[in-house]
């Protein structure tokens, strides 16, 4: 639909984040300089917490992706809400060792070994754990326990938690937590976008994907949108998607603020004659939204399982070649 009906070379508000379409609000811009401040310091817990969907990973990727990868070690985790979590040896595996460790102490060993290593050709070790509002109390232990590994007076990991609100009023309030509190250096909360920044979001997606002018948005579309979302990037892309799908439906260029409500509720198509034949009177659009995107998802299954027989097919063997009979 975003190709073939408005001509665009992809889908300019996908809901799922991706550093290409990075745009820097101002809420954005306050935590790129307060957490830049707070990594320099090299060690201790940095804390990011926001809604879900505000983009702290992508602003994380962005603000480490800078760095000098001869200077800085990153380490990546996203362990969930998954209560049997083994946090110390999710450490360990980043650096290939994890498997030859038996016991607790011989994990830290193998721990403390690779972050030495890393110290001793001059780099930084930073580690940052997605979704960490979810983590089960034991591996909260286990960070504190990281956090302490040091040289010489200077930590030897520093740590950035991202995660939903929860996770600071956690770390503030967690009965037995007093130690891993005391490391935590700085906490930032990320805020949704301002009603006057929807405008210049909504054309910086555009404009990456080739927009030429369809859709047209209409002033009172961004206040709408705002109202709508709450300003969170995330609910913002979904809403703006759903409502060029109902514009294409409706067969209008042009979304206003009656099409963004229409699309974050579950209005009804004008009847047929108002649209031509081949659409249906009053069928709830959410319905025939939900039928498109049913079909779009059959088809992008069907797509990647053809991939995978082609890929298959790519890597099996060649079979051995017949004799010629005569």
């Amino acid at each position: 639909m975003f190709e073939n009906h408005w001509g665009l070379m992809a889908q300019p508000f996908q809901p799922t984040p991706d550093p290409a379409f990075w745009y820097e609000t101002a809420g954005h811009r306050r935590a790129v300089a307060y957490l830049d401040h707070a990594l320099a310091q090299r060690e201790g817990l940095v804390v990011l917490t926001g809604a879900p969907g505000m983009g702290k990973t992508v602003l994380i990727d962005r603000l480490l992706g800078e760095a000098d990868p001869d200077e800085v070690r990153l380490l990546r985790l996203s362990p969930g809400a998954d209560r049997n979590v083994d946090l110390l040896r999710d450490v360990a595996a980043q650096f290939g060792a994890a498997a030859t460790a038996r016991s607790r102490g011989d994990v830290v060993a193998l721990i403390e070994r690779g972050l030495r290593a890393e110290a001793r050709t001059g780099r930084r070790t930073v580690m940052v754990i997605d979704a960490a509002d979810a983590l089960p109390l034991a591996a909260l232990d286990d960070l504190h326990l990281l956090s302490s590994l040091e040289v010489a007076g200077h930590a030897l990991l520093q740590i950035v938690l991202l995660g939903e609100p929860a996770l600071r009023h956690q770390l503030e309030q967690g009965a037995g937590l007093e130690g891993l509190r005391r490391r935590v250096i700085a906490t930032h909360q990320l805020e949704p976008m301002e009603e006057k920044e929807i405008p210049g979001y909504v054309a910086h997606r555009l404009m990456l994907v080739g927009w030429r002018g369809r859709p047209d948005f209409a002033e009172d579309a961004f206040p709408a949108l705002h109202a709508q979302s709450g300003g969170v990037p995330r609910r913002v892309n979904l809403l703006a998607g759903r409502a060029m799908l109902h514009a294409a439906i409706a067969g209008t260029d042009l979304i206003d603020a009656a099409v963004v409500r229409d699309a974050a509720g579950a209005a009804v198509l004008p009847a047929r004659d108002q649209l031509g034949a081949g659409v249906g009177g009053a069928e709830p659009l959410d319905a025939r939204i939900a039928e498109l995107e049913a079909r779009l998802e059959q088809q992008d299954a069907a797509l990647r399982r053809l991939l995978h027989l082609l890929v298959e097919m790519a890597d099996a063997p060649s079979a051995p070649a017949r004799s010629r009979v005569a």
